[in-house]
């Protein structure tokens, strides 16, 4: 009689079972907490990765257009036709590109715009995820006489992508261009 008794309180108590499933409970939450933490910086990576793949072809792209251009211009002040040094930085730049067509930059608000004869308005380079705080262009050597020096453009680019403090990612990006063209003093 007691063997069969004992056969009968085998098994595990209430207590018991809701101990193990608050403790599996808690388990899985933190586990799930780090699966979406994962998921997030996943999104983050895949956002800044796009938005900077932006801002480098446009920073590409007008690098290219300058280093063929001629005549760089710097500021918003005189006829952006004509060279112009501007050793202190300003956020308007203006050139004759390989085409003999007047290309124009400025920064306006967060973006990065640009105006050609071929497309007489201005049009956004920079995508509007990428908010653009400080365009600086800087140009030496651009102005007559020749100096034997290369007419040289200094681009400084300072911003960040993503709205939110929390997938927040600034950047800062500086690239030097000069004019293909050899300057012989002619």
């Amino acid at each position: 009689m007691i063997a069969a008794r004992t056969n009968l309180n085998k098994g595990f108590t209430l207590i018991e079972l809701m101990t193990s499933l608050t403790l599996f409970m808690v388990v899985m939450t933190i586990a799930m907490g780090s699966v979406l933490g994962i998921f997030d910086s996943n999104r983050k990576t895949q956002s800044e990765s796009t938005t900077m793949n932006n801002l480098d072809l446009a920073i590409e792209t007008m690098s290219r257009q300058i280093r063929f251009g001629t005549s760089y211009h710097c500021g918003s002040a005189g006829d952006p036709s004509t060279p112009q040094n501007c050793p202190s930085g300003d956020n308007y730049f203006a050139f004759t590109d390989s085409d003999g067509v007047l290309e124009q930059y400025r920064l306006n608000g967060t973006q990065i715009e640009r105006y050609t004869a071929a497309s007489p308005q201005w049009i956004a380079v920079t995508a509007p995820e990428l908010d653009i705080e400080n365009l600086n262009f800087y140009v030496l050597g651009a102005t007559p006489p020749p100096d034997q020096h290369q007419p040289k453009v200094v681009i400084t680019v300072r911003g960040y992508s993503g709205a939110a403090a929390k997938t927040r990612t600034d950047f800062s990006l500086q690239t030097l261009v000069s004019e293909r063209r050899i300057d012989n003093g002619q």
